[in-house]
């Protein structure tokens, strides 16, 4: 598809640095970054805290959160902190999602807080079904248009709910980067990246309206792309 920018690298390893590299890039013009969660971007955070250290322009923001304590293994927030926040000499300002709190109240929370904000990069996953965030096939929440971020019931191992980033808020961000690795997760990137945006494939709809769209993909991943 020509709205997004697809880089195969050589491998994984690469392709977290590549990711690593437009982290600091961003981090060092300042501005608003969206992080994502699971275990795949750890090694690009990591690499990224060693790359810079001084990270005291920029505000962070979670792309989607589980209602679990922040101490909890399943935290976004958590993992967030500890492969990049706590690495670096100057740390940024980190917006967590209050998981005190139910979640509609948590996702008008956090919604109100993102109230005045416009990202200047938001880094996204893809999960082998096709979602991105806390955005799952299907879910009501691909429809709303009139909220940044909104909660979502437990979709997904964990079995947790979430607040989730709408469609319609990342697409403001003036950049839009996916990183995908594994075999795993061909299937789902043919259809977010080559095949037509569907309620199916959520991350075949979460584009920049204005900015850039780029996925990162190794090998593994990339491997069905062309057919």
């Amino acid at each position: 598809m020509s709205d997004v920018e697809l880089i195969v690298c050589d491998n994984a390893e690469v392709a977290s640095r590549v990711v690593a590299e437009h982290l600091v890039t961003s981090a060092r013009r300042g501005g608003h970054i969206a992080l994502s969660g699971g275990s795949t971007p750890r090694p690009a955070y990591e690499l990224a805290a060693e790359l810079e250290s001084d990270w005291g322009l920029v505000d962070l923001w979670l792309g989607d959160e589980r209602l679990v304590p922040p101490a909890d293994e399943r935290s976004n927030f958590r993992l967030v902190r500890e492969a990049l926040v706590s690495r670096v000499r100057v740390p940024p300002r980190l917006h967590p999602v209050d998981t005190s709190l139910a979640g509609a109240d948590a996702a008008a929370a956090y919604a109100h807080e993102l109230e005045p904000v416009v990202l200047d990069l938001a880094f996204q996953g893809l999960g082998g079904d096709g979602h991105t965030a806390s955005l799952f096939p299907d879910a009501d929440a691909l429809q709303v248009t009139d909220a940044r971020a909104v909660s979502t019931p437990a979709g997904l191992e964990p079995w947790v709910e979430r607040v989730t980033m709408t469609i319609s808020f990342l697409a403001q961000a003036r950049c839009v980067l996916y990183l995908v690795l594994g075999a795993e997760k061909a299937d789902a990137a043919r259809r977010a990246f080559v095949e037509e945006p569907e309620t199916a494939t959520p991350a075949s709809l979460v584009r920049s309206a204005a900015g850039r769209t780029i996925a990162i993909l190794d090998p593994a991943a990339a491997q069905d792309l062309s057919t």
